[in-house]
């Protein structure tokens, strides 16, 4: 059974990883507009409104949607002490029996880089995919240039499987990606 979307609070040491819902949209625009030049290099083209409430509308919409037919899980990053968002993280792409597998996506605002805040999301996230989701795999891929995000799936125990050319469109181009994956720990077979 599917986790409620309203009931579902991820907890870290630091972190709170929550559902977006519409009262989130002024401080995710903001974080986001504000490190527009660090994240548009790594995602997929922005829409001409992004950062909008018609944007946001959509985005809730779809990620709600997804949530409860069970395709896609989106997470708000928090920090606890002060309840500010530092970025975002999902497990997307969810297929059942017999793969149990999943891609996850991540990004983080750029003043919160450098803190640990995405190893400790990303760690977190998986485990609970693995234990809510029965998922088996987790799948990444990040662009060859991007170290820091190697560097937090390396962290987190994600191994690294191929190299796939033209893999995702990244700022209105086909890149190629390096592939990673994490699978179930053993402990949780």
């Amino acid at each position: 059974m599917l986790p409620p979307l309203r009931e579902t609070l991820v907890t870290t040491e630091r972190l709170v990883l929550a559902p977006p819902f519409r009262a989130d949209f002024a401080e995710w625009a903001d974080v986001r507009e504000r490190s527009r030049a660090h994240l548009e290099p790594w995602e997929p083209a922005w829409p001409d409104d992004v950062h909008t409430k018609a944007d946001w509308g959509r985005r809730l919409k779809a990620w709600h949607s997804s949530w409860r037919n069970g395709r896609a899980h989106v997470f708000l990053i928090r920090r606890q002490h002060d309840n500010r968002l530092v970025g975002g993280v999902s497990i997307t792409n969810v297929r059942g029996w017999p793969a149990q597998a999943a891609n996850l996506g991540y990004w983080i605002g750029a003043e919160f880089e450098g803190n640990g805040y995405m190893r400790e999301a990303v760690g977190t996230i998986c485990a609970w995919a693995f234990q809510v989701l029965d998922l088996w795999r987790i799948e990444a891929g990040t662009l060859p240039t991007n170290d820091r995000s190697q560097r937090v799936l390396a962290h987190v125990g994600f191994e690294r499987e191929g190299y796939a050319r033209e893999y995702l469109e990244i700022a209105g181009k086909r890149e190629d990606h390096i592939l990673f994956a994490l699978v179930r720990p053993a402990m949780q077979r």
